[in-house]
This record gives structure tokens, C-alpha cells and sequence, in this order.
């Protein structure tokens, strides 16, 4: 987040287009739907970029993203991270061009889903529903459906070979001359203007092991056929959203296996849910209550480790909701600090180990606060970083605490006319083994608030160990 000046200046060009023709529809879709998800910013970005474009054309005209700026009255960094959500979201696709003296940049808008699509995700509805809640969700449902038909009514409607009558083949033939041919031909380099797929959440194939879960099933049972690509999406939203394993998997398919042998996507999203609801109580998930995948887990569960190892065995078998509410003394977060962790995960794509790192790390640094500007600074940069492990963020941070305790120091300027020496706390596994002879030593308030949160953690840890 603080590097964006890598990636993007004020001088660099930026043309929008679309991939289809925006009409006022989806942006009752955009306003009501995807703004409680990506906030009032990206909102506004999306907003502004479509209205570059004039009514029904697909192309804007090219400028800079000075311009850009001055219209949103917003810096480039807030820009630039408001870009990356609408791209995490499916709503912007970007393109790059290198002109040598500046960069230049395509933003292709994407439709938004429609409702139908929208409410039937399983990840994106579900997030709304966890955001809004279970009134303002059943009210947005309401106003994007109405009534269908009646079953009891008979559809009477022609078809088009009942009304129109065709031309015989060979006649057709005599009259298509090649000038004829070009001119029906769509012309090179253009395209119509017309309605294209709507912009889909992307989840990576790495997040699920098809491989074991192919090795998992009998072809008796579940035919490999039976999984297309369209299962195997949505396979990855339920496995991401609910943490569903490999394994596990296996079973949620098998109750939605139809008599031919075809896989029904509704039943299964309900077997997930239904499966999710079991192991966790009749609740849906948030982001919040998410733990570390398995499959990324360094720590196995034995009973010889070194701290070290216990600490990280912790951060990766705990949701980031349970961890802050221990780090807090076991206060319940309020519900703006589980925005900003859950924001943190979905905008990030941080995996949950990962997130309580960086919760601890914030928390000591910032004297117990969970403050959104700082966790969203260092969790770009982790993103960029592709931490996937406690270990590997464990490890970055001890190598970039000093660039982190300068963005801390830039966040809570102004300084005093005569700025106090401190050093700043740090968890045991950030501490250098050798320390700088000419750096001062904490003071003793300083080195009981650092003793009182190890001890909390301690505490938090005997009694995970005794509750197994």
C-alpha cells in the first residue's frame, strides 16, 4: 500500500472502456448490492470511470490519472487501492502498456451480476448477508424479484419458422457475392456493442487440492465426468468460504450427486452450507471466523515444541475473530475492528494465520489499537508478498520492522517540539538475538505492558491446550 508510487504515477495515461454497454440497472446492482461490500470509495471510482464514457459507446477518452485525482479529491494511493478492490471484486479488469517516458493503463469495466447470479454466488451473497444482515438482506431480495408466471398458464407463442418463411438454399447461394460476404462480416479490430458475461470473483486453483480429492473418490461413486468446470468453480468458492478440505469435500459431493450421474450445483451449495452449519452451529460464516487451511499449517500437532512453535501452532489453529477477542483480555471485538480484519482477508486475500500475525503485530505497536490505516499498509505489502504462512509473515516482519515502525511514526505525526526517545515493543519472535549498543532500553511501564500481553498470550495458550 505504501509502494503504490512503484506501480502507478500521476503523470501515467488511463483510457476506460467496457465490456459491455452499463445501463442504469446495474447501477442500482452496483449501489445496493456491491457498495456494502467494497465500501462508498470503490463505489465512486467505478462511478467516475463510467461516466468517461459517453451514453452507449464502449471507449473513453484517454487522460491522466491527475486528472483522475482532482476529480475524486483523493490521493493516488487511495486510487490505487480502491483499483485493487474493484479488481478483487470482478468489476475492473486492467491492462498495462509501457510507453518508455509514462505508463499507460485500459480499465475495462465489468457488469456486475445480475441479481439472479448475485443472491445464488455462495460467497459474495453470503458476505452481504454477514454485512447487512438478515432484515436490509431480505429487503434487497424482495426488490430485485418479482412474481413469475403462472404455471396454470399456457404459453401460445410462435415460433419463427411459423411466421417467416425461408429463402431455398440455392437461391441464397446465387445472391451472396464476396463483396456481399464483407459486408456482413464484422470489420477487423472492432467488436458490437452488446451485452457481455459479468464480472466474476476470481479464487485461485491453488486454494483447493483437486488432486486428492480426484484420488478420494471412486469413479463408481462419483464419475470424474461429473465434475466440470462449472462444479469445479464452484467447488472453489465453497472450499474457500466454508473451509472445506480436499477430503471433506468428498462427502459434501456425494450428497449431491444426481441419478444421472451430474452434480447439482444448488444441492451442493446447500450441502455446504448444511455442512458448515453442523461443524459450527447453525451459524454462516464470516471471513472472521476463518482459520489457517491446513494445507498451509508448518506446525504439526505434537507435544514437543519450542516456543516458537507453539506460537505458531496457536496462530494457525485459531480464527482471527477468537484471537482478537484473547489478545484483548477476552473482550469481544467491537464490530468495527472485525471490519477491518474481514475487509483485510477479502480485499487482501490474506489467509487467516497470516491476518493474526499481523494482528499481533499491530496490537503491540500501536499500544493495543487495531488502527485500519496501519493493518491495511503492511497487509498490502504482505499481499504482494504472497504470505501464505504464519512462518513466512513471521519472518518478513522481522525483517521490515524498522521500514514498519517508520510508516507508524509517519501515521502519528504531528510530532512534539521535542520528540521522547521510546522503542518500540516487539513480540519475542521479532527481537534480534544482537541489539544495537547505542539504542536505548525500554522503560520499566513499557517492559511491564510487553511482559503483561506475553503473559496473556501464555494464558491464552494453556488454556487452548487444556480445552483439547
Amino acid at each position: 500500500m505504501g509502494q503504490h508510487w512503484k506501480e502507478l504515477l500521476a503523470i501515467d495515461r488511463y483510457v476506460v472502456r467496457s465490456n459491455c454497454v452499463l445501463q442504469d440497472f446495474d447501477r442500482k446492482i452496483l449501489t445496493m448490492l456491491y457498495q456494502p461490500l467494497i465500501g462508498s470509495m470503490a463505489y465512486s471510482l467505478f462511478m467516475t470511470l463510467w461516466s468517461e464514457m459517453e451514453q452507449d459507446r464502449l471507449w473513453g477518452e484517454e487522460t491522466t490519472h491527475h486528472s483522475l485525482m482532482v476529480m475524486m479529491q483523493s490521493n493516488l494511493n487511495g486510487i490505487y487501492q480502491e483499483r485493487l478492490k474493484l479488481e478483487g471484486i470482478g468489476l475492473l479488469k486492467t491492462y498495462f502498456e509501457d510507453k518508455g517516458e509514462y505508463k499507460r493503463y485500459v480499465y475495462e469495466l465489468q457488469s456486475p451480476l445480475n441479481p439472479n447470479d448475485f443472491f445464488q454466488d455462495g460467497v459474495l451473497n453470503i458476505y452481504l448477508y454477514n454485512r447487512i444482515g438478515k432484515s436490509k438482506f431480505q429487503q434487497l431480495k424482495r426488490f430485485f424479484s418479482d412474481r413469475q408466471v403462472d404455471k396454470e398458464v399456457k404459453e401460445v407463442t410462435r415460433t419463427f419458422n411459423d411466421v417467416f418463411h425461408s429463402l431455398h438454399p440455392a437461391e441464397m447461394a446465387s445472391r451472396m457475392t464476396e463483396e456481399s460476404i464483407q459486408d456482413i462480416s464484422n470489420t477487423a479490430n472492432t467488436q458490437y456493442v452488446q451485452a457481455e458475461d459479468p464480472g466474476e470473483i476470481i479464487i485461485s486453483s491453488t486454494e483447493f487440492n483437486f488432486d486428492l480429492l480426484y484420488n478420494g473418490i471412486s469413479e463408481a461413486i462419483i464419475p470424474k465426468k461429473s465434475i466440470t468446470s462449472a462444479v469445479q468453480e464452484t467447488i472453489k468458492k465453497l472450499s474457500y468460504l466454508y473451509g472445506i478440505d480436499a477430503i471433506e469435500m468428498k462427502n459434501v459431493l456425494m450428497s449431491a450427486i444426481e441419478h444421472d450421474d451430474s452434480i447439482n450445483l444448488e444441492l451442493l451449495r446447500k450441502s455446504a452450507r448444511d455442512w458448515y452449519q453442523f461443524q459450527h452451529g447453525d451459524k454462516l460464516p464470516a471471513l472472521s471466523e476463518k482459520t489457517q487451511p491446513a494445507t498451509l499449517r508448518t506446525v504439526q500437532d505434537k507435544k514437543d515444541r519450542t516456543k516458537e512453535e507453539e506460537l505458531i501452532y496457536q496462530l494457525e489453529t485459531i480464527s482471527p475473530r477468537r484471537f482478537l477477542k484473547d489478545v484483548s483480555g477476552g473482550i469481544n471485538p467491537t464490530a468495527s475492528d472485525l471490519q477491518i480484519i474481514e475487509e483485510t482477508m477479502f480485499q487482501q486475500k490474506l489467509e487467516a494465520g497470516v491476518v493474526n500475525v499481523l494482528i499481533y503485530y499491530v496490537m503491540l505497536k500501536t499500544d493495543m489499537k487495531l488502527s485500519r490505516a496501519y493493518v491495511q499498509k503492511i497487509a498490502s505489502h504482505w499481499s504482494r508478498k504472497e504470505l501464505k504462512t504464519v512462518k513466512a509473515a513471521m519472518d518478513l516482519a522481522k525483517q521490515e520492522h524498522r521500514q514498519y515502525q517508520e510508516w507508524a511514526e509517519t501515521k502519528n505525526k504531528p510530532k512534539p517540539k521535542k520528540a521522547a526517545i521510546r522503542k518500540e515493543l516487539l513480540p519475542a519472535w521479532l527481537k534480534d538475538e544482537q541489539t544495537e549498543p547505542k539504542e536505548k532500553k525500554v522503560n520499566a511501564s513499557e517492559q511491564v505492558n510487553f511482559e503483561a500481553e506475553k503473559q496473556k498470550l501464555a494464558e491464552r495458550i494453556q488454556k487452548f491446550k487444556n480445552n483439547q
